[in-house]
């Protein structure tokens, strides 16, 4: 087992849940730490299930609050926003935008939380900074800051603004939500703690973007997402 210690992006959600088993698995729950973020996000609930994934790994838990930085966005992710969550998968969204970034693209978020993820990572000791951003979340640039090209670009930042010390690593830039979850039913994740429907009720509402592709990528695996089996 490696002796590095890591830094995990964790929203509560899927892909960030299934990166942190992963990262848990190489270098075991002393040497890793889950940072969690709070934004002003509608599903609130994401930061609940993101402490019970880290009690569930046993690991280190910080928090952030960033949301007076999105305070003037009108980003219908936003609990402030007087824009609605889109029911509709993110390529219909895309065409209706007719290119551009979807409505729940928080402005610049992602370049926001790395950099904040890489100032505690450095001040922890940690050399690696693990980001769970996948393939269908920039196909189509429905949000540009998870693409290849962006992570290519923050972690040459990152490395040149740390001397070196710090990485940033996303290995599922590549994989579908799909391949995510084999991943995770693999490392026997616990998915029935966590939480991606963006309007954050007592259930998943099974219609937003992120909802439809959940369960599409749990059927693609052979079985049902937990959530929507509660």
């Amino acid at each position: 087992m490696d002796s590095e210690k890591a830094l995990v992006l964790c929203s509560g959600g899927v892909d960030s849940t299934t990166l942190l088993a992963m990262a848990v698995k190489q270098f075991g729950s002393a040497n890793v730490v889950a940072l969690s973020i709070s934004y002003g996000q509608r599903h609130g609930r994401e930061i609940e299930a993101a402490k019970a994934v880290a009690a569930h790994y046993g690991v280190e838990q910080r928090f952030l609050d960033l949301a007076v930085i999105f305070a003037e966005s009108d980003c219908s992710l936003l609990a402030h926003s007087t824009q609605t969550v889109p029911e509709s998968s993110y390529a219909q969204q895309q065409a209706e935008a007719e290119g551009a970034p979807v409505s729940t693209y928080v402005p610049f978020r992602n370049g926001l939380f790395l950099s904040s993820a890489a100032s505690m990572a450095l001040s922890l000791g940690c050399s690696a900074v693990y980001y769970g951003a996948h393939h269908d979340d920039w196909a189509g640039d429905a949000y540009p800051d998870c693409s290849q090209a962006f992570v290519d670009a923050m972690g040459a930042a990152i490395a040149e603004g740390t001397g070196g010390q710090l990485q940033l690593r996303a290995p599922f830039v590549q994989m579908t939500k799909a391949d995510i979850v084999r991943t995770g039913l693999e490392l026997e994740v616990p998915y029935e703690l966590t939480w991606s429907c963006y309007e954050g009720g007592e259930a998943p509402c099974g219609r937003c973007a992120t909802c439809i592709d959940r369960i599409a990528a749990f059927r693609a695996n052979g079985t049902e997402d937990p959530l929507m089996m509660a």
